[in-house]
């Protein structure tokens, strides 16, 4: 195959908790790569997760908000560097927990879904104005789908 680069997709799984309900780390790296499908041919990123104590940390120096929150996203300073590398997810696994029994939702799903949507923002996409949002979400419902999950949304 001279001459033709092959699709190169690297995620790295770092499990910084104790939680028993996590999801292997070949299943992030199929929903990672589901996500990036027909979006990008090239990327290397890290899903780390998290217990309550450290997701608090970054959330308050990141976002300067209390408390532990479900998916944060961190995209590098200076992607020209290095097109390929589209940053960090951290993902708090007591917080993903305690979402999906709270909103009645199987807890798998719950956990693709963030990956996704962690994801998707490494991409760019926000959610903080209604059209936004709406585009986000719609490609959220599209991977999901692809994936065997229902909408996340209903």
């Amino acid at each position: 195959m001279t001459g033709t680069k092959q699709n190169k997709i690297t995620v790295d799984v770092q499990i910084a908790c104790k939680d028993l309900d996590l999801p292997t780390a070949a299943r992030i790296r199929n929903w990672v790569k589901m996500s990036l499908k027909g979006l990008r041919k090239h990327a290397a990123l890290t899903v780390r997760i998290v217990n309550r104590n450290e997701g608090a940390k970054l959330n308050e120096r990141w976002r300067n908000k209390k408390g532990p929150t479900n998916v944060l996203s961190f995209a590098p300073g200076n992607p020209v560097q290095v097109p390929e590398l589209l940053g960090d997810i951290v993902i708090c696994a007591p917080v993903i927990k305690k979402e999906a029994l709270q909103q009645r939702k199987d807890l798998t799903a719950h956990w693709a879904h963030m990956v996704v949507h962690g994801v998707l923002h490494l991409l760019g996409f926000e959610h903080e104005k209604k059209k936004d949002a709406t585009i986000m979400e719609a490609m959220e419902i599209r991977i999901l789908h692809d994936l065997g999950f229902a909408n996340p949304y209903n």
